[in-house]
């Protein structure tokens, strides 16, 4: 039997909001890894006159989707928390939509994709009044980088559905 007490966070950081930060960014991670998946599935799949540019687009995208998580799921982890990992628990999560069991058409994934780009922007923007009250700099920061990439990447696909 260990006499030891268990080691508390102390970060600056009260366990309220270290708690309701984490659970802000569990809902981030599951919308990064649904639409990284999402991202995959399309350029896996992509087909037409526009194949090599999206095919393209995609790969670039999903790669950088797939290193977004492992700093989401970090910053959880540095809060004292356990970071979501499975299916079920982003399916809970999520607020991005599972891809399409049939493949769309180039310009439907194109659309699917743009959605799911403001989908996560809107999770991450919506962790904004928390973090800031906590006084949570690192999270802010990386919410901040989340938001640049998650818009600009809903305008570069927007940009292409226009004519």
């Amino acid at each position: 039997m260990s006499t030891r007490e268990p080691l508390g966070i102390h970060i600056g950081i009260g366990d309220k909001d270290r708690a309701a930060i984490a659970s802000g960014l569990s809902r981030v991670l599951a919308d990064t890894y649904t639409l990284y998946l999402t991202t995959h599935n399309f350029h896996w799949n992509v087909t037409g006159p526009m194949f090599n540019t999206l095919h393209a687009m995609f790969m670039a995208q999903y790669t950088e989707l797939w290193n977004a998580v492992d700093p989401i799921a970090e910053r959880i982890r540095a809060l004292g928390h356990p970071a979501p990992g499975s299916y079920g628990q982003f399916g809970k999560l999520a607020t991005v939509p599972d891809a399409p069991a049939d493949p769309p058409k180039a310009m439907d994934m194109v659309r699917i994709l743009v959605k799911g780009h403001e989908a996560v922007a809107r999770t991450a923007r919506d962790l904004f009044p928390l973090v800031s009250q906590a006084n949570d700099q690192p999270t802010a920061d990386l919410l901040t980088q989340r938001l640049d990439i998650h818009e600009k990447t809903a305008w570069m696909l927007r940009s292409l559905l226009e004519d």
